[in-house]
């Protein structure tokens, strides 16, 4: 097997970046870069959602994400899951790493795109990260922190991650999530397909199976969209049987018919185990998200999808990802009466999965 990235880190000279943010509730967000963390960041079993980012402003939420386990091509049924035309489960398979980089020093790399309309200005992005260390192998959690990332074009960078990491060993798996602060470089380098490697995720086969990938949620000004209120949450929470994640949107009064999108990062949900939701509540609706690549009672079905009037592109472009969820859904028509709050509920009753990040993005004015 080729280098962790302890390893890599310790044998080669690699550009830092470790960036952190100053939180305005009302406005966009200031960035100052700070030095990069000499310890560890601390790690915790769970972590309680919280809102990171709020802002009042004409624009928006782009995402790119992508995964970074698959299935081995040698087992002859894998092609045809990852496109989709066959069933399949991470379970059923012996997991290897996605590796698009010409890099032989990075054992997985894979690649999305930032795409942000024109005229646009980055006011917060951040990267979110994960996987399960434990299958065929287990990986050490002392890497769970560390990630490379290269903007359109670049060379590889180091990050940190610049607050507590999400990691609890349950059920024959070991889960995490770690995320930073990435404005300024996303900032700098606007759109395009971003690049990121060495996450801590583990190969090989058990019956919990292989999972792993990364999210890059990017806030954004344009003076030519509208005035929209932006969230993001994150934290680390399990999901299964009467456990779930909610997310309170207060004090974001939307008008009636209000446009937007709600998207969520989720780790290790099965394609066709039926019995997990994505809820929107406003007023006395509740509406179970889904759209054409995700159904309303299996949403965390592996997937990494957006509406059609805001596609984007990745490599490899799996349909399915074998266990890692990062999926955008679209609000028109479902806030049907103004308010100034709603709820998300995602919840999962026959998957053991893991909740990481919710953001949503809606029309302030009608």
């Amino acid at each position: 097997m080729r280098q962790t990235l302890g390893q890599l880190l310790r044998r080669a000279t690699v550009g830092v970046l470790a960036l952190t943010a100053l939180w305005a509730p009302c406005g966009p967000t200031a960035v100052a870069a700070t030095a990069a963390p000499s310890a560890p960041a601390p790690e915790a079993e769970a972590l309680p959602f919280g809102e990171r980012y709020r802002a009042l402003q004409h624009g928006g939420i782009v995402r790119a994400a992508n995964s970074s386990a698959t299935c081995r091509t040698s087992a002859s049924s894998c092609r045809s899951v990852q496109n989709g035309t066959r069933p399949g489960v991470n379970g059923d398979f012996d997991m290897h790493y996605i590796d698009v980089d010409d890099d032989p020093n990075t054992y997985n790399s894979s690649q999305g795109e930032v795409r942000l309309p024109q005229g646009s200005r980055v006011t917060y992005a951040r990267l979110y990260w994960g996987g399960n260390l434990l299958v065929g192998e287990q990986k050490p959690a002392e890497d769970n922190e560390r990630v490379l990332v290269a903007e359109p074009g670049g060379n590889y960078k180091e990050l940190l991650a610049d607050t507590v990491v999400g990691h609890r060993a349950v059920g024959g798996m070991d889960a995490f999530q770690a995320s930073a602060d990435v404005t300024r470089l996303v900032r700098d380098s606007g759109s395009g397909l971003y690049t990121v490697a060495q996450i801590n995720v583990a190969g090989g086969r058990s019956t919990a199976g292989a999972w792993g990938g990364w999210t890059l949620v990017v806030a954004y000004e344009n003076a030519a969209e509208p005035l929209r209120h932006l969230s993001v949450w994150d934290g680390f929470a399990p999901l299964g049987g009467d456990s779930g994640a909610t997310f309170a949107l207060r004090n974001l009064p939307y008008p009636a018919d209000a446009g937007g999108r709600v998207g969520m990062v989720a780790y290790n949900g099965d394609r066709g185990t039926a019995g997990d939701s994505l809820v929107l509540t406003a007023g006395d609706t509740a509406t179970a998200l889904g759209n054409d690549a995700n159904p309303a009672d299996d949403v965390l079905n592996s997937t990494v999808s957006n509406p059609a009037s805001a596609p984007s592109s990745r490599v490899p472009a799996y349909a399915n990802t074998l266990g890692y969820d990062s999926d955008v859904f679209d609000l028109g028509g479902l806030l049907t009466r103004a308010g100034d709050q709603a709820s998300v509920r995602l919840t999962s009753q026959r998957d053991a999965a893991w909740a990481g990040v919710l953001f949503a993005a809606v029309d302030a004015r009608p």
